[in-house]
């Protein structure tokens, strides 16, 4: 008898440890402050599964019971790509995910990285755009925390069968990611036009438009690979990309939690992106490559210098338009032979 009321009292105890462990940990997670991360897109996209979801599991498991990052994609707090910095500012979400060049005036320094011909490719122009805005070097950022700052791949040119070749820009309606590099599509004959990349699928099924410029990501992220057939590497620009927290909802957190989220910011995103992305982008060609619905071209040696004779003109311009575009471009290019160098 007393044998089994030990028993049953242990196995009490143990419920009752149970139960308020369970009610201590819910309690931690209600007191916790709440961060909302706003994500335009779906959360099948690889830098949602790559670098977004593993950058908020880790600053949670990092502060159970302080602060706890919630994730909104699919839009759930706002569709409109456009939007999405000033959602950060008016407290709509506290972090969110941007795209630079839809928000044209907030961020108009990140024009330098969108010129023709200056890199190498998404790591160099990753690590650039890195170091940069975490130095201070690029303005715009003043009432946001950069969580994470990367680049695209150059952009490419992307259509229904209608673009094989330099030549075949000329009167093609190509859909284009910023100012310049429409602007440059534009010395080569197309016609640029401007919309969100979550529009740029059903554009082209409707005949719309004849393409779109893309990296390799949303091309199959967001089904124009689908609607495409003819995939053109010349090698445009790329396009500044960035995961941006409200300053003043950052500064008013725990130090604690600030050290968290900096811990998994700045670098820590960049190479995950780097490294996820970059494998992704690469086997995405590869089944392009190997797909026979689809066709994979590269500029000739020919078409690549006729490139860089248009891109040179458009950076010369743009540097010529002011001192601070000037002082940029020398403070980047110098960026890239710290990179290129090892350094």
């Amino acid at each position: 008898m007393i044998s089994g009321w030990k028993a049953a009292t242990a196995a009490t105890v143990a419920l009752a440890t149970a139960s308020l462990g369970a009610l201590s940990t819910g309690q931690a997670q209600a007191d916790a402050t709440t961060l909302r991360f706003a994500i335009f897109t779906p959360d099948r996209e690889q830098t949602f599964q790559t670098v977004m979801k593993p950058f908020a599991e880790a600053v949670n498991e990092a502060l159970p019971g302080t602060v706890r990052i919630e994730l909104y994609p699919n839009g759930a707090l706002g569709r409109n790509p456009v939007q999405q910095a000033q959602m950060v500012l008016d407290g709509v979400a506290d972090i969110a995910w941007t795209i630079a060049s839809y928000t044209p005036g907030r961020f108009h320094e990140n024009e330098v990285f969108e010129l023709p011909g200056l890199f190498a490719d998404m790591s160099e122009g990753t690590l650039v755009f890195t170091r940069l805005v975490m130095d201070g070097k690029i303005a715009g950022y003043e009432d946001f925390v950069p969580i994470g700052t990367f680049t695209t791949a150059p952009y490419s040119v992307h259509t229904n069968g209608t673009v094989r070749r330099l030549d075949d820009l000329d009167g093609r309606t190509i859909r284009s990611a910023s100012a310049i590099e429409g602007e440059t599509l534009q010395r080569f004959g197309a016609v640029p036009i401007g919309m969100p990349v979550t529009e740029v699928a059903e554009a082209i099924s409707r005949r719309t438009i004849d393409g779109t410029t893309l990296h390799p990501s949303p091309l199959f992220d967001f089904g124009v690979e689908r609607v495409t057939s003819t995939h053109y590497f010349m090698p445009l620009g790329l396009v500044p990309l960035a995961i941006l927290m409200n300053r003043k909802r950052f500064e008013a957190l725990p130090a604690e939690a600030q050290e968290a989220i900096l811990a998994h910011s700045g670098m820590w995103t960049a190479e995950r992106f780097n490294e996820h992305i970059g494998i992704y982008n690469e086997s995405l060609v590869e089944k392009l490559v190997t797909d026979p619905r689809h066709e994979v071209l590269y500029p000739s040696d020919a078409e690549l210098a006729r490139m860089q004779v248009v891109y040179d003109e458009v950076i010369a311009e743009w540097a010529a338009k002011s001192p601070r575009n000037a002082e940029l471009l020398e403070i980047v290019r110098a960026e890239i032979a710290a990179v290129r160098a090892g350094n």
